[in-house]
Parts: structure tokens; C-alpha cells; sequence
């Protein structure tokens, strides 16, 4: 329950960041664009920490000799 809690948190700070981005390609006057900016900030911080703690661990698959075949560089 809790995951699709937070995954719906996720979507709706994706979706306020998209909505501010379409806002601020608009005209607004100098006060209007910090507000927007800030928000944007914000919603960006709290999409980040919320992603950090529902995926906490992030994988990297190494690209070096001890890599599998399927995912070394090629050489």
C-alpha cells in the first residue's frame, strides 16, 4: 500500500514540475517567474527525496573485464 502511495506522490510532483515548465514558457512578469522558479525548486527537492527513499538502492552494471559479455564496451 505504501509503494502506491508514494508512486502516486512521485507522479503528482512530476506533473506539478511539467506544469511550471509549460508556465514559465509563457509571459509572466518578474515576480510570477521567481514564484514559479522557486516552486519549481521545490517540487524538484521533494520529487527527489521521495524517489530516494521509495528506490534506495541504485544498481550500476559495470562496463569493464568483469562484466558479462552481454554488457562490456565494445572494444
Amino acid at each position: 500500500m505504501m509503494l502506491d502511495e508514494d508512486l502516486a506522490l512521485i507522479r503528482a510532483h512530476r506533473n506539478n514540475i511539467h506544469r511550471y515548465r509549460r508556465l514559465t514558457r509563457t509571459k509572466l512578469s518578474d515576480l510570477e517567474r521567481q514564484f514559479v522558479d522557486r516552486r519549481i525548486s521545490e517540487e524538484q527537492a521533494a520529487l527527489e527525496a521521495l524517489a530516494s527513499k521509495t528506490f534506495p538502492v541504485a544498481f550500476t552494471l559495470p562496463k569493464g573485464p568483469l562484466a558479462p559479455a552481454s554488457v562490456r564496451a565494445p572494444s
